[in-house]
C-alpha cells in the first residue's frame, strides 16, 4: 500500500499532462471538424448546433458537479494515503451521477422546445437545433456516466486511458458525420439527424471503454448494486466540494446563454461568426486547460499530504506557463485570421465580422489562462466558494452588463460582446492570483489545528 500511495505522490506534471493535452486536443479538434463538416452542408447548421450544444453543455456542467468533487477528494484521499476511501468515493461518484443523468435527460427531451425559445431562434436555425437536441438528448444519461468514469481514472493518475477514450469518440463520430453529410458509400444524406446518431453511438462504445479501464487498471469492479446502495456521507462530500465548484461553470454557461441571445439580434452572420471563433478561440486555451487540469490533480495531492509550500509553487509555475502559451497561440492566429476563417467558410459578411474579434482575442487569452489555472487550483485546495462567488459578480456584472453596453448601446456587434468577455476574464483572473498568492489553506489548516483534527 505504501508504494502505491508512494506512486500517486510521486507523479510528474508531465507525465499527467502530456495524455490530458492530447485528450483535450482531440476532444476540441471534435467540435472544429463538426463544425467544417456541418459549415460544407449550411450555415445555418452550423449556427443552430452550436445553440443545440450551449443548452447540452449546461447540464454536462450539472453532471460535472460530482466529477469535479470525485477528482478534488479522490486525490486528497490518495494524498494522504486514505486509499479505501478513494474506492469508495469512485463508487457513489458512479452511482449519484446514474441518477442524475436519468432525471436530465428525461427534462432535455421533454423540454427541448422551451429551452430553445429562449434564443429568439427562428426558420431553420430552430429546425436543425431542435432535431440536433432531441435526438443527442436520449443518451444524455451516457454522458453523465462518463463524465464520472473519466474523472475517477484521472484522479488515480490514468489519463493516458481516457486520452484512448477520446480518440475512440474521435473516430467513430468523424466516421458517422462524413456518412450523415457527404453521404459516403452510397449512402444516402441525413445532415443534422445523422450527426446526432454518430454522437449517439459514440457515447456507447466510450462507456463500454471506461467500464473496461475502471476494471482494468484500478481493478474496481462497478456493479448494479452500486446504483442503488450509496454512501450518504460520500455524497454530501461530493456536493460541498462539487456543487460550489461547478457552480461557477453553471454561471458562466447561463451568462453565455444571455449574450448569445444579444448577438442572435445582431442576425444570422454574427451568430455564424460567433460559432467559428469559439472553435478557433478552443486553440488558444487549449494548452492552458491541459496544464491546469494535471495540476488541479497534483495540487489536490500536495494538499492531501500537507505540503502547502510545494502547492504555491505548482500554481505559480503552471501560471506562468500558461499565460505565455496563450498570448503566443492568440496572436499567431490573429495574424493568419483570414486564411483559417476562409476554411470554415466563404461568406464574406461573416469573415468580415470574425476578423477584428481574432485580435481582440490576443488582449483576452492570457486573462483567461489566469482565471483557468488559478480558480481550478483554488478548488483543489477546497477554497471553492471564492471561485463561485467572484465569478457570478463579474460574469453577470461585467461580462453580461457590458456586452450589452458594447454591443448593442455602442453599436460595437460580435467585437463588443468579446471586449466585455475580456474584460470579465482579467478582472477575474486578477482576483484569483491574489487569492492564490495569500494561501487560503493555511488559515483552514490553523483551524483544524485549533479544532485538534
Amino acid at each position: 500500500m505504501a508504494t502505491e500511495n508512494n506512486k500517486y505522490q510521486d507523479q510528474t506534471l508531465f507525465n499527467i499532462t502530456w495524455p490530458l493535452f492530447i485528450e483535450i486536443s482531440l476532444h476540441m479538434s471534435m467540435g472544429i471538424i463538426a463544425t467544417l463538416i456541418l459549415s460544407s452542408y449550411s450555415d445555418n447548421a452550423v449556427a443552430g448546433v452550436g445553440v443545440a450544444n450551449q443548452i447540452i453543455n449546461i447540464f454536462i456542467l450539472i453532471f460535472n458537479v460530482i466529477a469535479i468533487g470525485a477528482t478534488i477528494l479522490i486525490g486528497q484521499n490518495l494524498g494522504a494515503n486514505q486509499l479505501a476511501r478513494s474506492r469508495r468515493l469512485a463508487r457513489s461518484a458512479f452511482g449519484v451521477n446514474f441518477w442524475v443523468g436519468i432525471a436530465m435527460t428525461v427534462v432535455i427531451v421533454a423540454f427541448s422546445g422551451v429551452f430553445l425559445k429562449f434564443y429568439g431562434l427562428s426558420g431553420e436555425i430552430y429546425d436543425f437545433a431542435y432535431t440536433y437536441l432531441t435526438i443527442t438528448g436520449f443518451s444524455l444519461f451516457l454522458e453523465a456516466i462518463s463524465l464520472a468514469l473519466s474523472a475517477v481514472l484521472r484522479s488515480y493518475g490514468h489519463t493516458k486511458e481516457t486520452m484512448i477514450v477520446t480518440v475512440i469518440m474521435n473516430v467513430i463520430s468523424t466516421f458517422g458525420f462524413f456518412i450523415a453529410i457527404k453521404g459516403w458509400f452510397g449512402l444516402p444524406v441525413t445532415g443534422v439527424i445523422g450527426v446526432s446518431y454518430s454522437i449517439i453511438i459514440a457515447r456507447v462504445f466510450i462507456i463500454v471503454a471506461l467500464f473496461y479501464f475502471v476494471y482494468k487498471q484500478l481493478h474496481l469492479s462497478l456493479h448494479v448494486k452500486d446504483i442503488f446502495i450509496i454512501n450518504k456521507s460520500d455524497v454530501k462530500s461530493l456536493l460541498s466540494i462539487g456543487v460550489p465548484s461547478a457552480g461557477e461553470n453553471l454561471s458562466y454557461q447561463f451568462s453565455q446563454v444571455v449574450i448569445t441571445i444579444f448577438i442572435a439580434f445582431f442576425g444570422d452572420a454574427p451568430l455564424a461568426a460567433r460559432m467559428y471563433i469559439l472553435n478557433l478561440t478552443m486553440l488558444c486555451y487549449l494548452f492552458t486547460l491541459a496544464i491546469a487540469e494535471g495540476t488541479q490533480l497534483l495540487v489536490a495531492r500536495y494538499i492531501g499530504a500537507r505540503n502547502y509550500d510545494k502547492a504555491l509553487k505548482r500554481g505559480l509555475k503552471t501560471l506562468k506557463i500558461a499565460m505565455i502559451a496563450s498570448t503566443a497561440v492568440s496572436l499567431l492566429i490573429a495574424l493568419i485570421g483570414k486564411p483559417i476563417l476562409t476554411v470554415f467558410t466563404n461568406d464574406e459578411t461573416i469573415i468580415a465580422v470574425a476578423l477584428p474579434v481574432l485580435w481582440a482575442m490576443v488582449f483576452i487569452e492570457s486573462g483567461r489562462a489566469m482565471n483557468i489555472v488559478l480558480m481550478g487550483s483554488l478548488k483543489s485546495v477546497g477554497d471553492v466558494k471564492f471561485p463561485v462567488f467572484i465569478g457570478m459578480i463579474c460574469m453577470w456584472g461585467v461580462a453580461v452588463v457590458f456586452s450589452y453596453f458594447f454591443g448593442v448601446t455602442l453599436g460595437m456587434g460580435l467585437l463588443g460582446v468579446w471586449l466585455a468577455q475580456g474584460l470579465d476574464e482579467w478582472i477575474r483572473g486578477l482576483f484569483a492570483l491574489k487569492r492564490w498568492l495569500s494561501q487560503p489553506w493555511l488559515k483552514k489548516r490553523a483551524l483544524q489545528k485549533a479544532a485538534g483534527i
